[in-house]
């Protein structure tokens, strides 16, 4: 049993969002540390930035508007902590305390993910999708019902009938969809609107690509400062997430449908 919402869900809008202010990030320093939460809903987008990068309100406000159209913005920046800040300045450590279990992706994650960006190419607007075994649950705003049904004649689609979604109807914060994001994949922190040296990020990754290199479970834990996480030191971690990110398009792509 699945579950895929797509790049236009509410909380998919506010972790592309935060996404997006990580590339902002990465774009004014090669190793920037930074956090960001994403709270929008009903014509306000409220954003807390904690970061050692100094932001221009100017492209934090562009960023949102193109995601999310024409929203009230609030946003609040804050040097990231002195102390968290001192941790990573010799050498890369963990950013952050965390557990984290790999799993390998089954047939019906993979279809579920298949579907999911099918019908997202046809109605790109916020939708939701379940497989339980050979039961499909199709909730698609602003869908033509009939055209969904011919395509998928065993689903079941829009039962309360037509929609529209979207941040007008509905709130979104970063991070509420992770088992979107991740299938059968287990984490204690969040993926979305972190850098690179939050285990949140970096070994969410590193497990998730482990898994399925290696088509097992693969279960890790670390503490803010470790060097050496599972017997692998945490700065090759980083670099394998970081090329993943890159390999993807960035932190605002990999927002936009998560690990699969």
């Amino acid at each position: 049993m699945i579950e895929k919402v797509n790049p236009m869900h509410p909380d998919k809008i506010a972790d592309r969002i935060a996404g997006a202010i990580v590339d902002l990030a990465y774009k004014n320093c090669d190793n920037p540390k930074v956090a960001v939460e994403v709270l929008i809903g009903h014509g306000v987008c409220h954003v807390i930035i904690e970061s050692t990068v100094k932001f221009k309100y100017k492209e934090i406000k562009e960023t949102i508007s193109r995601i999310a159209g024409n929203v009230k913005k609030d946003i609040v920046i804050i040097r990231q902590d002195k102390h968290l800040s001192k941790n990573q300045e010799e050498t890369i450590r963990c950013g952050d305390n965390g557990i984290f279990k790999g799993i390998p992706l089954t047939d019906e994650d993979k279809t579920l993910s298949k579907i999911a960006r099918e019908i997202y190419s046809s109605y790109p607007y916020d939708g939701k999708y379940i497989l339980d075994s050979n039961k499909l649950i199709v909730c698609q705003s602003h869908a033509n019902n009939e055209e969904l049904k011919e395509k998928y004649p065993s689903a079941i689609i829009n039962p309360l009938g037509f929609w529209t979604g979207g941040t007008n109807v509905d709130t979104g914060a970063t991070n509420r969809k992770l088992g979107s994001d991740m299938a059968g994949s287990v984490t204690g922190g969040g993926l979305h609107g972190k850098d690179l040296s939050k285990a949140d990020v970096s070994v969410n990754i590193y497990a998730f690509l482990k898994a399925q290199a290696e088509q097992r479970p693969i279960e890790l834990s670390c503490a803010i400062g470790d060097e050496v996480v599972g017997g692998k030191p945490y700065s090759k971690i980083v670099n394998i997430a970081r090329k993943y990110i890159d390999s993807i398009g960035g932190f605002e792509k990999f927002a936009e449908w998560g690990l699969f």
